[in-house]
């Protein structure tokens, strides 16, 4: 895709806020929780099932106690290839994989200007805290998300890394890639 999930045009630039897009907890589909100023929850969800009647519905579920998930119990299936249960991304898309976002950062470099360089135009979106639900590094880190989950933390990608674990209930960009 030529743009953030959420996103209203494709970047212009690394500080284009119309390219951020929204930030997604790792596995849970679009229901209102990944929009920036979505409300917030303490409770956390029990089933992955987006607008069910529950409290937690379009609200983005803040974690403080290992290990870090909206979700009790755990489920590393959700964003699995195009069919995952919760994958966010339009018909034929999915989320790309740790080794794909590996292979980007190894051809392109980290970096704000490497990733906004690259084929894939990568805006500095930032990311929302477990915590609290509030934004942080907008306009100077771009986190993204991948499908791969290691143990009880998501793989991503990042610029200034390169890549590693996150926690699932941060809120980070989604950009799909077309399933082959």
């Amino acid at each position: 895709m030529d743009r953030n999930l959420g996103a209203s045009q494709a970047t212009t630039d690394s500080f284009d806020v119309n390219s951020y897009g929204d930030l997604y907890q790792w596995g849970r589909a679009a229901d209102g929780h990944q929009c920036r100023t979505s409300g917030t929850t303490s409770t956390n969800a029990t089933t992955a099932l987006p607008n069910a009647g529950n409290s937690w519905d379009g609200l983005f579920i803040l974690e403080t106690v290992d290990p870090h998930d909206w979700l009790t119990p755990q489920d590393a299936t959700l964003w699995q290839g195009v069919n995952g249960t919760n994958n966010p991304c339009p018909n034929g898309y999915r989320l790309p994989a740790d080794a794909e976002w590996t292979e980007e950062k190894n051809r392109y470099g980290i970096g704000i200007t490497p990733a906004f360089d690259s084929p894939l135009k990568l805006p500095a979106a930032g990311y929302r805290k477990r915590e609290d639900g509030d934004p942080l590094s907008v306009g100077s880190l771009g986190y993204y998300w991948s499908s791969a989950v290691n143990s009880t933390y998501a793989k991503y990608f990042q610029f200034w890394s390169g890549g590693g674990n996150f926690s699932l209930a941060r809120g980070g960009s989604v950009r799909c890639i077309k399933h082959e």
